[in-house]
């Protein structure tokens, strides 16, 4: 390869990687029709993280900002959050979330992804879930790996709808509405 072909990939890299930072080497290879050693050579070339550190680095600057959460209390590792816009988590399904015989991910473990990704859209203290249009649409099984994706649709007063989708790979798995509201003193216990 000339090394104007290799300056252009470089440049496409660069674009690709800030487009979607959790892109694998493996993905990226596939992408440009290279081998994976090509594509980690680029990137140090680069100076571009590994994929880990490309993670670590986004979810420091999403946790920052997340106000109606803890860390612990959001199901999934946050990938990105741009409040009252969008944002996005991973989730591992590990052997405790599938059930025994159908090796299948139980509901309410993407549902809790989810509905806490749509909670950590608003900007603030108390968010509470009204209603949820949502449909399951393929089986998650043990191993797999759920992106969960939220996008803030509307907002009136204090009253926010999200959308969500869910994917393995390129497979749709979960999508829905969440109504979510805004709540501004804490609630009487």
């Amino acid at each position: 390869m000339t090394r104007h072909h290799k300056h252009e990939r470089h440049q496409a890299l660069r674009e690709e990687i800030d487009k979607n930072p959790f892109s694998t080497d493996e993905e990226l290879a596939r992408h440009f029709g290279v081998s994976v050693s090509t594509i980690r050579l680029d990137r140090t070339e680069l100076s571009i993280p590994e994929l880990r550190e490309r993670t670590k680095a986004v979810a420091h600057e999403a946790y920052d900002t997340l106000k109606s959460l803890g860390e612990a209390e959001l199901v999934g590792e946050l990938r990105g959050l741009h409040i009252g816009e969008s944002g996005s988590t991973l989730l591992k399904i590990e052997e405790s979330m599938v059930l025994s015989k159908a090796r299948v991910t139980r509901g309410h473990h993407l549902f809790a992804q989810a509905n806490s990704l749509a909670i950590a859209l608003v900007d603030a203290e108390i968010v509470l879930t009204g209603s949820v249009d949502m449909k399951f649409l393929r089986p998650v099984r043990y191993g797999e790996t759920v992106l969960a994706e939220g996008k803030v649709l509307r907002r009136k007063g204090n009253k926010y709808w999200v959308e969500i989708t869910a994917h393995v790979n390129q497979d749709l798995v979960l999508t829905g509405t969440w109504v979510v509201f805004a709540v501004e003193k804490p609630l009487e216990v």
